[in-house]
């Protein structure tokens, strides 16, 4: 079993206040829903940084400290120093100013999902990643924990997110809400008054956009492959309003991308995708997509909508000269009469386990003030990960009235379920399974294959791994 896991994983490529106050950016206010968790249950043990990240007090904790860092990041815009943004030598910077003799060296990967896997692999990475996807049970084979689950829950947000059994091993850079990209001037262009609401609305949209200005309607970025995985992040939370389906339910339902009728689940989030390529509302070669240049096409107007998640909102606003016209919605779909959005971590920091008890405490240093001075959340465009900062940038503006959805983690003995289901079905869901969406755009602009048909193969692929696990299937 754990063969075809490792496999899958080689080919696969977003509480309360903590010890020390969040802070580092000034932002528009938003309201948090979080709970008060229970006080750190871990001591610091000055010569151990395992399971310290509670206790550890900035400015105070490991002052004397000297070590050099490596860090690996999939953020290589970050390293241009015309980076328009907050590139990664200001935040290093500040860290000085604080934490003089820690110095933190940053290695780009520009195709980071498959090369960090085979750098991980390989064991020569440094001491700090950005965490690829990987199966939970090899969290602890890599990287160093960080604490438990219930006090890390009063630590940050999206605790739950790389955790295994209880013990959590990365802390997410920043948190996403997973909505849409438009270009508030191109809306205008063509009429559209109201955000969609439903695939409907949105086709309908498209179609606007498309008769009435020159800005392609729908970017795919298919070209980029990661880009395409986007798609994966809707099927949950914002497709359900459900935050238990993804990890629990949707594992033990039979035929999950079947129509349900009402709009809604898997088969409407993908049916999207489809139907704009079918009726010419995407670009006229889907090979031809360009990611980086996609930037400035949309701060142009000469994009109207990508399909990506919050995360993207500052690096659209930052690619040109027009950032007052990049706007964010949810998706348009909606369940029961109510609108939901997914919302969950991005990219997550983890730690070499194999680094000395030094370097290791200088990176748990490094990511805690990342996560607590940087400002490095807000000024990406991202939901807050320091439990105590309820300071929202003013994007999620736009998500009034709109519900986030948090996925629950798995139920107890149930932690590498949704690995096993995806590994063996090959489908990868929200894992790299980027190929699989950009088979939706090669089918709809061919025209060789019916989106009912690509949704009865994932079915039966699905099935067939609930089955080879012995999946109990309860819906």
């Amino acid at each position: 079993m754990k063969a075809r896991k490792v496999m899958a994983v080689a080919m696969a490529t977003v509480m309360t206040l903590s010890l020390a106050a969040c802070g580092g950016s000034s932002a528009s206010s938003g309201e948090s829903t979080q709970t008060k968790p229970a006080e750190s249950k871990v001591e610091y043990d000055k010569n151990g940084p395992d399971g310290n990240y509670a206790n550890i007090v900035l400015g105070e904790t490991g002052t004397d400290i000297s070590a050099k860092l490596k860090l690996l990041t999939h953020r290589t815009d970050m390293l241009a120093t015309d980076y328009p943004g907050t590139n990664y030598q200001s935040y290093i910077d500040e860290f000085h100013k604080m934490y003089p003799n820690i110095e933190i060296d940053i290695e780009g990967i520009t195709n980071y999902a498959e090369d960090a896997l085979l750098r991980m692999q390989g064991g020569e990475w440094g001491d700090i990643m950005m965490i690829p996807a990987i199966d939970a049970e090899e969290f602890g084979n890599y990287f160093m924990p960080y604490g438990d689950l219930e006090t890390m829950e009063g630590q940050i947000r999206f605790a739950s997110a790389k955790q295994y059994h209880g013990t959590v091993y990365g802390i997410p850079s920043t948190g996403a809400a997973q909505g849409v990209l438009y270009n508030k001037a191109v809306f205008e262009k063509a009429g559209i008054t109201e955000l969609p609401k439903t695939p409907e609305d949105f086709i309908a949209d498209l179609k606007l956009i498309k008769e009435k200005t020159d800005a392609i309607p729908l970017y795919t970025n298919y070209a980029a492959g990661w880009t395409m995985g986007a798609w994966d992040a809707y099927i949950g939370g914002t497709a359900t309003g459900d935050s238990e389906y993804t990890n629990r339910k949707m594992l033990h339902t039979a035929n999950p991308f079947s129509d349900p009728g009402d709009g809604s689940h898997a088969y409407n989030i993908y049916k999207v995708l489809y139907d704009a390529v079918a009726e010419g509302l995407t670009e006229d070669d889907y090979s031809t997509t360009d990611w980086e240049g996609s930037k400035g096409m949309m701060n142009r107007g000469e994009i109207g909508t990508m399909v990506l998640g919050s995360w993207a909102y500052s690096q659209m606003q930052a690619a040109g000269d027009k950032p007052e016209d990049i706007g964010y919605m949810s998706f348009p779909i909606t369940v029961g009469g109510k609108q939901y959005a997914s919302a969950g971590a991005d990219y997550a920091f983890g730690i070499n386990k194999d680094s000395s008890d030094e370097n290791r405490m200088a990176a748990l240093i490094f990511v805690k003030w990342m996560t607590e001075k940087s400002g490095f959340s807000y000024n990406e465009g991202g939901i807050p990960i320091c439990a105590s900062d309820n300071k929202y940038p003013e994007l999620y503006a736009a998500f009034d009235g709109i519900d986030y959805v948090f996925d629950d983690p798995a139920v107890e003995g149930e932690e590498d379920l949704l690995d096993l289901l995806n590994a063996d079905s090959e489908l990868n869901l929200n894992n790299g399974g980027d190929k699989k969406i950009q088979e939706i755009v090669e089918h709809a602009s061919n025209g060789d294959m019916t989106f009912d048909a690509i949704m009865e193969k994932w079915n039966a692929a699905w099935t067939e791994a609930q089955e080879l696990n012995n999946v109990e299937i309860t819906k």
